[in-house]
Parts: C-alpha cells; structure tokens; sequence
C-alpha cells in the first residue's frame, strides 16, 4: 500500500512595491523644483518625503517584500539631491531678497536726498539749517522755496526809524515762492536779523524803499519779492538773516558778509 505525499508550499508574499515608486516620482518632481530657487521650499518638502520613503522601500526590499531595489535606491538619491538643491536655493532666494531690498532702501534715499520736497512738511534740509546758508543759497520746503540775495550797503533816510547815526545799513532781497499746489499766505513771514560776532540784533530799518514786508497771498507757481533793510555796527563784518515763512515752517538763516 502506498501513500501519496505533498511537501506544502510556502505561502506566496504580495509584493509591495508602492513606497519605490512613490519615492521616485517625488524625488524626481523635487529635482526639478530645486532647480527653480524661489521654489526650494517645495524642493526641500518633496525631497524630504521622497527619501524616508526611498529608504523605508529598501528595507522591504531586503525583507523580500518589494523587488524594485533600484526603483527605490533612485528615488532616495534624488530625494537627497532635492534636499541640497533646496538649502542652495533657499540662500540664493534670500540673498537675491536681501539684495534687492537694499537696492530698494539705497533707491528711496537717493531720492529723499535730491529731492527737497521729499522732506517733511515745514522742515527745510536739515544739513542746511544746521550749517547756515550762505548767500543766493535757497531753502527749500514741501510748499515753498526761500531766496536771501547778498547784503548790499543801504543809505537810509536820516530819521529813518530803525537806523543808528553811525552805524551801517545793508539792504538784502527775500525772495518766496510757492512750489505748492495751494495760494500761501506771505503776510505770516517774518525776518530778524543779528549782526557781528556778537550776535547783537540788528533792526530793521523802515523808509519809503524798504521795510513794507510780505503781503497779500503767492498763488502756486507764483514768487513774492521784497527788499529788507537792517541796521548793523559800522564794525560788523557779518549780518545773520532769519526768514520764518509761516507758522506751519520752520526758520532757516543765512550768513552773510557785510563791512
């Protein structure tokens, strides 16, 4: 009597192939977004996943699980490479950023240094205030622009009010102008005036030419000029002129040579 035998058969393992190929697809798609670097954020998203899913594939692989070793070893070697192309992307992105900020500020301040109505209203150029203006020189405001000619020797009337016997006069001419889109009202401009080193103040002088000062309003595009006469000691060799254009500007003053 005999007996037929089997050896059973082991039981057949499904192959699990998915983790190659989804770390080769997006390993691929990483690449290339590295090499777009504005997109090196996605490049370093894709290539990060791409890799743990090349490396996890090759562990099945070895376990017998999958058989696409070089599907999955490609896809973790580019999912590294997309990881590098995003870290030189990312710096070349904010390089370029910073870059072009800076071109940027450079830019706005080229352009707030020659342009004087840039500057805050009723401020006229810092520098210039700071250092005093010398003849002929212009202060200039968001509205307006202010003109002090050089000082030239004035002969008063003799009971000219505001003129010493003995003492010096000069004659200097204001010039205003409206740069604004508005009518100014000149009657709020005022001048003063100091004389020498010391400082001491020198008055105005009022006669049939000089001392009416700034009236009526400028309309936009429109100047206003008026002749100032002041009186300094006969010493004097320098006549300081402060122009205050309105209440709503601040003062700028001109150093000016006399004697």
């Amino acid at each position: 009597m005999s007996y037929d035998t089997q050896t059973p058969q082991a039981p057949q393992v499904a192959v699990r192939n998915g983790l190659g190929t989804a770390a080769l697809v997006l390993g691929i798609i990483g690449t290339v977004s590295g090499l777009v670097p504005p997109l090196f954020w996605l490049a370093g998203i894709l290539g990060l996943i791409a890799l743990i899913l090349g490396l996890v594939g090759r562990g099945r692989v070895k376990r017998h699980e999958a058989n696409n070793k070089g599907v999955t070893t490609t896809g973790a070697i580019l999912g590294l490479a997309a990881l590098i192309l995003s870290v030189i992307g990312a710096v070349i992105t904010i390089t370029a950023v910073s870059a072009t900020v800076d071109e940027i500020n450079k830019a706005v301040e080229d352009s707030a240094s020659k342009d004087p109505s840039s500057t805050a209203k009723g401020d006229a150029d810092k520098k210039d205030i700071a250092k005093g203006l010398a003849a002929g020189d212009m202060a200039a405001y968001d509205d307006l622009k202010v003109t002090v000619s050089e000082a030239k020797p004035y002969k008063p009337r003799e009971d000219a009010p505001g003129h010493t016997k003995g003492n010096k006069a000069y004659q200097v001419t204001v010039v205003i102008e409206n740069s604004g889109k508005e009518k100014f009202d000149a009657t709020l401009a005022t001048l003063n005036a100091r004389a020498g080193k010391d400082g001491v103040t020198a008055e105005q002088i009022f006669d049939d030419n000089v001392g009416t000062g700034f009236t009526g309003t400028i309309l936009p595009g429109k100047k206003s000029t008026v002749v100032f006469a002041f009186d300094a000691p006969k010493d004097a060799k320098t006549l300081s002129i402060e122009v205050s254009p309105g209440l709503d500007h601040e003062a700028s003053q001109w150093e000016l040579k006399v004697g």
